[in-house]
Parts: structure tokens; C-alpha cells; sequence
């Protein structure tokens, strides 16, 4: 400005002071009119959207609102919101202590696309955080059980070296369960039983106040993206096995932890010391072998030898493993299925008594389950449309085929045929997997004439 423009307006009022507020409208309201009736609206349901009631609008007075008005409104709902609408929560700010609380919750990462050899591989992450300090640990799991949860607190704890006076979880059904009379949830006996084992005090947030829980429901969307970061430099979400990506995931959270050591030294002293062991993360299940071979566990169907069909066995229940035992012996280990109502058929388990009643295969309940690899599938389709139901039982044979030699033989075998448009009879699939014995050549040997022994006996007597 100039020197003249300078002076003036040090000797006056600033050009904000001086400019009069303005109390009248450049243009015309078009809400005006139909503003009683908008703000009836907002007081008898307080959450509907200024977008919502635009549409209504438009329907009750046709051609008198366009679209370029919506803002408009919009803007007039929101002061209306601010200056006389309902109050809104208040969230209170805490005072977090040194070594008063923990935190477990479990997210799901399915979001990030990560493959293991080529596979998806859906799956959660537990995670169990001290709000003071940020320190973290976490680990792959599958479902939120309580084996699940047992398992990632008590190994989050020795990792730790101690534990919190306070444990805090979400409602999840593998710590609470509803108390229909009191109206309200308690915790499973044996969530309070660990907890007690720990001599920590269990507390939820309320249901439904997920930000009661908020420094680990933070700490999740942090390490995901920490994660997802790393994901980027490497440049690739594909790893070689289950072990290969924990592995990765270690490192993040232990990248992150180096930076939080000096919190995590004022919460140490205050840290209450660990029992001698830790608790059984696993529960037994008594159950009977079905005449189909299955069991039922957790609400999910499972395969088991047919030698153990009539038998009770007792099941392992692990975070994302069943070990099917028979006395001590363990007769069979397989991954837990996630969810419920699901089904796990080994055909192994089953095939033997298939091949001999073919007839039983078409309407198989869990018909699915029986073709190990996509190919097995390809050869079935192939089977039917040039026997009919007679594929059903030349089908059956290559199962079991591969059942009493080589999978991965068999399925090449398949692939082999199939591609090149030949039907995969049985015969023709053996005649690439199984190798004809080697001729063994036939060896005669003369007896010994003893009449040599004789005389060399003589020859050693006369020396």
C-alpha cells in the first residue's frame, strides 16, 4: 500500500473494524417459506440428512427446488443443528496411568490382499496394546474364539514380562456372553478364570461404544497402514508360507515398539509379575463318530478315519487346530474351520467305501469336498458326458487311485488327458502314474559239486 494508505490506517480503525457487519441477505431465501415444516422434521427425527429432506421437498412442491440448491440447505440444517438441535456426545478426555491397563481386540486384514504362495489368505490379526506407553504385540489368528483371544493374550503378556492391573475388551462372545435377566453382558467363566490366573481385573467397554476402546481401535488402523506401507517398498502382498508373513509382521511391530522404550520403562515397575505358566489356550470336546465318518465341533462338520466310526473321541480345540484323539494317541490333526455350518470332508477318510457303493456319490451331501483339485473336477465333468452315471463310478476309481498312490501324479495325469480332450478312465490315468515293475532276469545257479571239498580236505590231511 502506499505511505498515504499506511498512515491512515494506523491513526484509524483496522479495515476489519471498519467494515460494518452485515445483517441483511444479498438474495432471496428459497427455504423460507417451507422452513417450519424442514425443522418439524429434524425435531421429530434428529438424524435425517439435509439430502433427505431436499427429496422431499422436491416431491411435495414439483419444479420449485433444483439441485443447486441443496447446499443451500444443507448449510441452514447444519446452523439449525449447531444453535438449537439436540446436544451431541461428549467425549472425555482420561488420564492414562503407567502400568493401569491393557487393551485385546482383534481386525480383520483381508483388506490388504495378502496371498501365501499364490492363495488368498483371508485371516485376522489379535492385538493387545498398554495405552500409556503404545507398546504392542499382535498375531495372525482366523475367528474370534476364545482360544483365539487365550492364546494372543497370554503370549502378548510374556512377551511383555508382566501384566496390567486391568485387561479391557470389546463385547466379543469369547470374553462376555448376555445375561438375559440383567439385561446386560457378564463374562464366560473361563475368560474370568484366565483373568484371575493373571491377577489382572477384566473390564469391557460398554456395547456399542467401540471408542471406549479406542487407543487400540487407533493402534489397529495405525498398524495396518505401518503394514501396508511395508507392503509397497517390498512390492509384493505374496508370500512363501504362513511363517514367512508372521515374520514380516514381527519385524513391523517390533519397529514400531523400539521407538515407544522410554514410556514403556515408566510402566514396567508397575507391571504385576506373571503365574509360573501359562494356562491351557485349548479346551476338550467328547464327541461321537457318525456313521458317515464325521464328528461335529463347534458347531462344524470335520472327517475322521472310518476305523474310528461308533467311537467316542475327545478333540483339542486350539485357536485354528483340532487334534482328534483316541485315548492319548492323536489319530488325526487338521485346521480349524472358520465360522459355522461349515464342512471339512478328507476324501481319504471316505474313499474306500465309495468306490464300492458308487451310487451314493451323485447326491452326497458334501459331494463337493471331494474334488481335491480343480482338475479332479474337469475329469468328473468329462467322466459324465461320455458314461452318464457310469462316471460317477470310473470317477470314484481315480480317486481312489490317487488316495492309494500320488495326488500330484494323478492330478498331472488328469491335466495331461484332459487338455489333450481324451475321456480320464481310470485305466488310462494308471497307465501314466503307476510304473510297470522292472524286469527281474531269472538266475540259475548250479549246486556245488562237494566232491572238490572232499579233496582238497584230503590234500590238507596228507600235507
Amino acid at each position: 500500500m502506499s505511505e498515504k494508505t499506511a498512515r491512515h490506517w494506523r491513526e484509524g480503525p483496522l479495515p476489519s473494524e471498519a467494515r460494518p457487519e452485515r445483517t441483511w441477505r444479498t438474495r432471496e431465501d428459497p427455504f423460507a417459506e417451507v422452513w417450519s415444516w424442514v425443522e418439524s422434521e429434524l425435531r421429530r427425527a434428529p438424524g435425517l440428512e439435509a439430502q433427505t429432506i431436499f427429496v422431499e421437498l422436491q416431491e411435495k412442491h414439483p419444479g420449485r427446488f433444483q439441485e443447486g440448491q441443496l447446499r443451500t440447505l444443507q448449510r441452514h440444517v447444519r446452523t439449525w443443528r449447531a444453535l438449537g438441535g439436540p446436544g451431541r456426545e461428549v467425549m472425555f478426555s482420561q488420564v492414562i496411568e503407567p502400568g493401569r491397563q491393557a487393551q485385546s481386540d482383534f481386525t480383520s486384514m483381508n483388506k490388504l490382499g495378502i496371498t501365501l504362495a499364490g492363495a488368498p489368505f483371508p485371516h485376522l490379526l489379535y492385538h493387545f496394546q498398554l495405552p500409556y506407553s503404545n507398546w504392542e504385540y499382535s498375531e495372525t489368528a482366523f475367528s474370534e474364539t476364545y482360544e483365539a483371544l487365550s492364546q494372543g493374550f497370554q503370549n502378548g503378556a510374556f512377551t511383555l514380562g508382566g501384566m496390567t492391573a486391568e485387561h479391557r475388551t470389546d463385547n466379543l462372545s469369547a470374553a462376555t456372553h448376555d445375561l438375559h435377566e440383567e439385561d446386560g453382558r457378564g463374562f464366560n467363566e473361563r475368560y474370568a478364570a484366565l483373568m484371575r490366573h493373571y491377577g489382572t481385573t477384566p473390564t469391557t467397554n460398554n456395547p456399542g461404544k467401540g471408542h471406549e476402546n479406542g487407543d487400540v481401535e487407533q493402534s489397529h488402523h495405525r498398524l495396518e497402514r505401518a503394514i501396508e506401507q511395508a507392503l509397497l517398498i517390498r512390492g509384493a502382498r505374496d508370500f512363501g508360507n504362513r511363517a514367512a508373513y508372521e515374520e514380516f509382521v514381527e519385524k513391523i511391530v517390533a519397529k514400531r515398539n523400539r521407538g515407544r522404550t522410554v514410556w514403556l520403562a515408566e510402566e514396567r515397575p508397575k507391571l504385576l509379575p506373571l503365574p509360573a505358566k501359562k494356562i491351557d489356550a485349548f479346551r476338550d470336546e467328547d464327541v461321537r463318530v457318525g456313521s458317515g465318518s464325521t464328528v461335529r465341533v463347534a458347531k462344524n462338520t470335520y472327517s475322521v478315519p472310518s476305523q474310528l466310526i461308533g467311537r467316542e473321541v475327545s478333540v483339542r480345540i486350539h485357536a485354528d487346530l483340532l487334534e482328534v484323539r483316541l485315548g492319548q494317541t492323536v489319530v488325526e490333526r487338521m485346521e480349524r474351520l472358520r465360522g459355522q455350518e461349515q464342512h471339512r470332508i478328507q476324501y481319504r477318510h471316505v474313499i474306500h467305501s465309495l468306490v464300492r457303493k458308487p451310487g451314493a456319490f451323485r447326491r452326497y451331501r458334501f459331494r463337493d469336498e471331494l474334488y481335491p483339485r480343480v482338475v479332479f473336477r474337469r475329469a468328473y465333468d468329462a467322466l459324465v458326458t461320455r458314461f452318464g452315471e457310469r462316471g460317477d463310478g470310473e470317477y470314484l476309481k481315480v480317486l481312489h487311485l490317487a488316495a492309494t498312490t500320488s495326488e500330484a501324479d494323478v492330478a498331472a495325469a488328469l491335466e495331461l488327458l484332459v487338455d489333450a480332450g481324451s475321456v480320464p478312465e481310470v485305466s488310462a490315468v494308471r497307465d501314466l502314474v503307476v510304473e510297470e515293475p522292472p524286469a527281474v532276469p531269472v538266475v540259475h545257479l548250479r549246486a556245488p559239486d562237494l566232491a572238490s571239498y572232499d579233496g582238497l580236505l584230503s590234500l590238507a590231511v596228507s600235507a
